[in-house]
């Protein structure tokens, strides 16, 4: 006798289980929610941060920021492309000391999400202040937790889940604000090729001179030999005097002769 009495206190259990958790798993479709999505004024922030491209390594990049600092950039996805003059360039195309510039953009944006939950129906059964079990205008029996602070309205008037008695028909919303903040962020990378490279100034430069074979002077005339003959300036007349002289000697030696003879 105890064990039949036993046996059918365990199917009675059971089968309270059974609905419990039938209420409980079908409370949600009969609920209605409404989302209301409410939002502020946007607040936006501009950020530009520039550096020179020292390195670049398969994906990752290795920039010198304009105080001095170096910045990697770890596994820069191929996706990610930099407007430098006008082409779009990749990862793999960017070359040591180009000019990058990252505009970052963002806006910041708060929001509050209002979550209204609307329930109708008949008290069942009402376990006060924490659940109730209604029967809704479909004929199923379902439980749903009481929130606490929750107030009902029965024809009219509002009460708390201590008013509630079985039977009553009752109507329950539950209004849930949350605030939250939206981010969103643009970010666009553009740049500049290197400047040339100047000439080293170590390095000689070679002048070439190119001189038309027709100016080439011609070569300058042997230097005359000296002529031996004496100048033209000098006079005969002394030779003529000596001469005049021989001859005046030679008569008077031939009359000399001729007398001792």
């Amino acid at each position: 006798m105890n064990s039949r009495s036993e046996r059918q206190r365990a199917w009675l259990v059971l089968a309270v289980g059974v609905i419990v958790s039938t209420l409980t798993l079908g409370a949600t479709a009969q609920v209605q929610t409404d989302t209301i999505t409410t939002s502020g004024q946007p607040t936006t922030e501009v950020k530009v941060d520039r550096g020179t491209v020292v390195l670049v390594d398969g994906n990752d990049l290795v920039v010198k920021a304009e105080d001095g600092h170096l910045v990697h950039f770890a596994n820069v996805p191929e996706s990610a492309r930099a407007t430098v003059d006008g082409e779009q360039l990749g990862i793999h195309d960017l070359k040591p000391g180009m000019t990058l510039e990252r505009t970052i953009t963002t806006t910041t944006t708060p929001q509050t999400i209002t979550t209204v939950k609307r329930v109708t129906g008949t008290v069942w059964s009402v376990n006060p202040p924490s659940s109730v079990i209604l029967t809704l205008e479909d004929g199923t029996n379902q439980q749903f937790k009481i929130p606490d602070g929750q107030k009902f309205n029965i024809d009219g008037q509002t009460t708390d889940a201590w008013g509630l008695r079985k039977g009553m028909k009752v109507s329950a919303t539950k209004v849930i604000e949350a605030p939250e903040t939206v981010i969103e962020q643009q970010k666009q990378v553009t740049g500049t090729m290197p400047p040339p490279p100047d000439p080293a100034a170590d390095l000689p430069l070679l002048v070439l001179v190119i001189i038309p074979t027709d100016a080439v002077p011609d070569s300058p005339p042997p230097a005359e030999v000296a002529s031996a003959e004496l100048p033209h300036t000098g006079s005969q007349l002394p030779l003529i005097g000596i001469l005049g002289l021989l001859a005046l000697t030679t008569g008077l030696c031939l009359r000399a002769a001729r007398q001792l003879m």
